[in-house]
């Protein structure tokens, strides 16, 4: 049998960093297609009323979102406000809301456009009521309630 020889002094090869910018741009583009940007973030306490018969919802890109509750800071009071999009709005103002939403769809899904209520559990139904009158006014009548799956705990 032969005998093999070892290499005295020898050093290892050095690893080709090539491929690495391909890597990097492949990760990149990868967390760019596939990361969903918040459209807006929540100024109302926002825990939703529970339900067992809930639905999910299909293409979000014809829901506008209403948050009703009341402030998550306190300078703004305690009492339920709503929110529109990243600012508190009156009921008043609830109708332009509802135009410049279907400003920006098509003429085809502007009918099919769903106004979600977001709403907390405290919040009073005498100002989701007001907002939903607002709406009818608008001639937007696809309205959601947005909850949580689960049942209610009576510890609470």
């Amino acid at each position: 049998m032969g005998k093999f020889k070892k290499k005295k002094g020898g050093e290892l090869p050095a690893i080709s960093t090539a491929s690495l910018p391909d890597i990097v741009f492949m990760l990149l583009f990868f967390f760019m297609t596939t990361t969903v940007m918040r459209d807006s973030s929540a100024l109302v306490k926002n825990e939703l009323a529970f339900s067992d018969q809930a639905t999910k919802i299909k293409d979000k890109n014809l829901y506008e979102y209403l948050m009703i509750g009341a402030p998550t800071d306190k300078k703004y009071g305690t009492n339920p406000k709503i929110q529109l999009n990243d600012v508190f709005g009156s009921v008043d103002e609830v109708r332009g809301f509802v135009r410049e939403s279907l400003v920006s769809k098509s003429d085809v899904d502007k009918p099919k456009v769903t106004f979600g209520f977001k709403a907390d559990m405290d919040a009073t139904m005498g100002i989701i009521s007001d907002v939903k009158d607002e709406l009818r006014k608008e001639n937007a009548l696809k309205i959601a309630y947005y909850t949580r799956t689960g049942e209610l705990s009576m510890n609470k």
